[in-house]
């Protein structure tokens, strides 16, 4: 999570805010939320740009999560501008890091590129090939893969790992039977940083106190 603190100072010092009457006090605070709801979708809007650009983005969901919201239900604390998305992994791409999995042990999805399957997805897929006893590691340069048999009983769980097959190695077709590569076994991932989340929130706070002061203004306050 990324916070982001700014300090008050003339206008809105909390020892001058107590000592307003209170009409003046609701007005402010109205002023204040408006200004935020103002700024605050554009700032969502300049984010989503940078989604698009950091990102290979097919479902417009994944923009559309990136929101902002103004707190202002309580007459005791200022309105407070929040800008974030409820999708979990996406703070790792803000600030970078390594994920490591139960045991030590990851399971990646060899899938065509710039394609991603969710965590719930991938497990029905590993399950359904342990069901039909149709999963078995290999060890390949080095390396861990969980392979699977290109099998009847199996099509709806292999169909995305034929098709980044077919890509890697150039055929036009997966036999039946053939081994096709699941996933690779790792200790653990690490991700750079590719999100400037950050640098554009703060690149937006000088419009955000513009638009709160215009807002005061147009009150005469």
């Amino acid at each position: 999570m990324l916070k982001l603190s700014l300090t008050t100072s003339g206008l809105l010092d909390p020892k001058r805010l107590d000592s307003w009457i209170p009409q003046k006090r609701v007005a402010i605070r109205k002023a204040v939320e408006a200004g935020m709801r103002i700024e605050g979708r554009e700032m969502a809007d300049a984010v989503r740009s940078r989604m698009q650009s950091a990102f290979k983005v097919r479902k417009a969901g994944f923009l559309k999560s990136m929101r902002f919201k103004v707190y202002a239900g309580s007459p005791e604390r200022f309105p407070a501008l929040l800008v974030g998305s409820r999708i979990p992994w996406l703070g790792l791409h803000v600030r970078g890091g390594t994920v490591t999995g139960k045991n030590g042990k990851l399971l990646i999805p060899l899938l065509p590129e710039h394609q991603r399957i969710g965590r719930r997805a991938f497990r029905r897929v590993i399950d359904g090939l342990m069901r039909a006893g149709n999963a078995f590691f290999i060890e390949k340069d080095g390396k861990v893969i969980l392979m699977a048999e290109a099998i009847k009983d199996n099509t709806a769980e292999l169909r995305r790992f034929k098709r980044a097959e077919r890509g890697r190695t150039g055929t036009k077709s997966i036999k039946r039977g053939q081994e096709i590569p699941i996933a690779v076994l790792v200790p653990s991932v690490t991700l750079r940083g590719r999100f400037d989340f950050g640098g554009v929130v703060r690149s937006h706070l000088p419009k955000l106190s513009a638009s709160i002061v215009k807002q005061l203004s147009a009150q005469g306050l």
